[in-house]
Formats: structure tokens, sequence, C-alpha cells
């Protein structure tokens, strides 16, 4: 019995030992950096080394030069690790292209073959053994090249970066000492964003108006599926009557050329919304440079406010942003009449100044 007890409690203790929290192995720092690029995600993880005196002697010397032999692991010539210890991994949460390179959603070991005025990118399937040692050339997805680039200020710890980000794309860049290997990521974002869409619209948020907007709104942003986006906001008119949902309606009559019945949408939304709704959607329309469609709206809301000072100086933008500064003087000495504050009086008085200029 007492054997027993002294076996159990040196399991214990050297369980517990194991356990223990102690730095990584060669004073390497883990971590994970990760950013969305349109609506995919990115994330590396990945060992940190340090230079640690090293300057000079980190390409071509600590990280070898393309594939090399060595006498243990799976046998196959190995390239870099492109960090410490564990295998770096990159994963991306839908299709990306890697310098135009396509390369599938998923979780891929992340390796680099360096040379100084090239390198290869290695994608591979082989994402959770021990540093690059078991790397097998048939378990590659995808391979790149891209070229290295000095940097001036040394980089201390390897670190991976997001830089140069745009709405569908992204350079990540691997820097360490006086080296970075730059390489851009891209998205299709508008494939990926539809085929999101459609498949929300099956699930129990097919069943909310908020969410047929969102879609009638995207194709009529992107100018695509008209047809489409008008049976959805024409949908949510129906269900939800609201000023958002006949202004997204009568937008997209107007794409198609059906202006009558746009005109009609229009009236409706601004029935069921307010003059600073139908003046706001005026001013996005002037600063799409749709000056015809903002003022018709602007005329609108005045048709509705005649007394109110902001449809009063709709109207006078509307007319100046058309080219007619005798009617747009005329709107902005009515304007004035209605102005009850300092400010909109000095407001409608600077632009009156303005017109009485370009009227000369």
């Amino acid at each position: 019995m007492k054997k027993l007890l002294l076996l159990s409690v040196l399991f214990i203790s050297i369980t517990s030992a194991a356990q223990m929290t102690a730095p990584d192995d060669g004073g390497s720092v883990r971590a994970t950096v990760s950013e969305r690029i349109g609506i995919t995600d990115v994330t590396i993880t990945y060992g940190r080394p340090g230079v640690k005196g090293r300057e000079g002697k980190i390409w071509g010397d600590l990280v070898h030069e393309g594939f090399k032999q060595e006498s243990f692991g799976g046998g196959n010539p190995i390239p870099w690790r492109a960090g410490a210890n564990e295998t770096t991994t990159i994963e991306f949460s839908t299709e990306v292209f890697v310098e135009g390179t396509p390369v599938p959603a998923g979780k891929y070991g992340f390796f680099i073959a360096y040379a100084p005025s090239r390198c290869t990118l290695i994608f591979s399937k082989i994402s959770d053994s021990w540093g690059s040692y078991f790397y097998d050339e048939k378990q590659d997805v995808a391979r790149v090249i891209v070229t290295p680039k000095p940097i001036k200020e040394a980089v201390e710890r390897l670190k991976y970066e997001f830089t140069d980000q745009q709405d569908s794309s992204a350079v990540i860049a691997l820097s360490w000492d006086k080296l970075a290997i730059p390489f851009k990521v891209s998205v299709p974002l508008h494939q990926l964003q539809m085929a999101t869409f459609k498949k929300e619209l099956m699930s129990a948020k097919g069943f909310d108006v908020e969410s047929w907007l969102q879609y009638a709104h995207y194709l009529k942003d992107h100018n695509t599926n008209l047809d489409e986006a008008l049976k959805y906001a024409s949908s949510a008119t129906r269900s939800a009557p609201s000023f958002r949902s006949f202004i997204a309606k009568a937008d997209i009559l107007y794409m198609l050329n059906r202006d009558k019945e746009a005109d009609t949408a229009m009236e409706k939304a601004a029935y069921y919304g307010n003059p600073y709704q139908l003046h706001y959607y005026a001013l996005g329309k002037l600063n799409q440079n749709n000056s015809q469609l903002a003022l018709k709206a602007f005329k609108l809301n005045h048709s509705k406010h005649k007394d109110l000072y902001i449809a009063n100086l709709g109207l006078v933008k509307g007319y100046q942003a058309a080219g007619d500064n005798k009617a747009a003087l005329s709107a902005a000495k009515k304007a004035l009449a209605v102005a009850k504050d300092a400010k909109s009086k000095a407001e409608i008085e600077s632009l009156i100044t303005t017109l009485n200029k370009n009227g000369s």
C-alpha cells in the first residue's frame, strides 16, 4: 500500500512538472497575427527568433539558401521553416490569391526556400509538425516566387505584419534583421460577398427585412443584378414600408431607367421619412456627382416643407450644383426669409454672396 501511495505521489509530481509554464525553447517567442481582408480572415502563427548579435549572419547562413539535406526528419531536402520551432502556419477562411496564385481555404504549413534575389513561398498540407524537418514536396498546395527587399532599420525579432491594406487585398511582410519578404494576398471579394449573402438569405436571416435591404443595397452599389435588387427592395417596401426601403427601390428604378416608377417610389420615401432624411439623401447624390437626381430630391423636399429652412437650403444647393445660378439666387433669398437663427442666416448670406459673384 505504501509503495502504491509513493508511486501515485511521484506520478502526480512528474505530471505537474510537465504542465508548468516556461519560456519557449531557445528564447523564441510564439506569436499569432490575424487580420481580415474583405470578409476573409488570415491568421499566421509562428515563432519569433531574435538576431541576438548575429547581424549580417541571418540570411544565407542561419537561414540556409534553397533546400537543405538534413540527417534527421523525413529525409527530404527541406526549406526554411519561416520562423522558429514548430511549423509556421497560415490559415485562410476563404480561397485567396497569393501574388495571383490561387490558394484554397484552409490551414497550411508555411515554408520559404530563401535566395538573395528570389524566394519561393511554399504552402503545404503539413501544418502540425516540428519546423520543416518533415517537409514533403508532394504535400505542396502552392508555390509562389517573390522578391526579398532590403530594409534600413534592423528588426531584432522576426515578425509578420499586414501592410497596404485595401478592400480586397493586403501585403504581408516577413521582416527580420535587415531583410523583408513581402507577398500580396488578394481575395475575390465580390464573389465571396455574393455567395455569403445568398447563403444567409436561405437561413433565418432570409426572414429579416433588413437582410433584404442589405442585399439590395449591395447589388445597387455594385450596379449588378439590378432586377434581383429591385425584387428584394420591393419586398421590403411591402413588408416594412419606410424611407429606407422606398428610397432603395427608387434608386434601383432610376438605374433601370424606369423614372416614372422611381418618382413614385421617391414620393413614398418622402411620405414615410422626414425632411432631414430626404435632404441628406440629396446631398449624398451631390457627392456622387448626380446633380440631376439631387435636384429632383431637393425639389420634392421643398414642395412638402416650403417654410422649413433646410428644405429651402437644399433647393439652393440643388440649383447651384445644376448650374442654374439665377434659380439658386432666388431660392437663397427665400431661404434667408425663413432662417430663424444667426448660424442659418450667416450660412445663407454666405451663399448669396457667392452666387452674386458667380452671376456678375
